[in-house]
């Protein structure tokens, strides 16, 4: 598991020479990549420096990053027709990534979305969490996410990491992010 600690400085690491405020500044956009593969990243608005962390971190792997707070054409205030909105980009993304800090697991908006996306996204693979603790012992999690597989750093070098499942199957995130 990371710690925040850790997540940071491996985004700091991919935000290159100019800096991780710098790479946030330039591209503020979530996110114009190319890529094939996109991602709704469920989060707590109170961690948003770390969904930015996440924003460098995803995009450096080619990845297209869906994050509600920066969709121009959502509601300000949120209602049933922000559920909705988050309803169909749950469904449009390719994938679906929790990003699991204490304060998003005991968001009712994070909880709502997990339930979503396990709907259309469980069985076919294209579900995980990335939990992220205050220290690497501080993960309170919840006993649901236990069902689910998990981003962590791999053994083989600092730029590797690894879906592992619930059952110990392990598969590399480059190759589940092809699934």
């Amino acid at each position: 598991m990371f710690t925040k600690n850790q997540f940071e400085a491996t985004a700091r690491q991919k935000a290159g020479v100019s800096g991780l405020r710098t790479y946030l500044t330039e591209t503020r956009s979530f996110s114009k990549s190319l890529s094939a593969t996109s991602i709704f990243l469920s989060h707590s608005h109170r961690n948003r420096p770390i969904v930015e962390q996440a924003k460098v971190f995803f995009e450096n792997i080619g990845l297209k990053i869906y994050v509600d707070w920066a969709d121009e054409t959502m509601p300000e205030k949120t209602n049933g027709a922000t559920a909705a909105k988050i309803k169909t980009k749950i469904y449009d993304n390719d994938k679906f990534i929790l990003l699991a800090t204490n304060e998003a697991v005991i968001s009712k908006w994070c909880n709502w979305e997990v339930g979503i996306g396990d709907t259309y996204k469980l069985t076919k693979d294209k579900i995980c969490i990335l939990p992220l603790a205050e220290n690497s012992k501080d993960w309170e999690g919840n006993e649901y996410l236990q069902i689910y597989p998990r981003v962590e750093h791999g053994d083989y070098s600092i730029d590797y990491y690894k879906i592992v499942y619930p059952n110990g199957r392990e598969v590399s995130l480059v190759d589940w992010l092809k699934l």
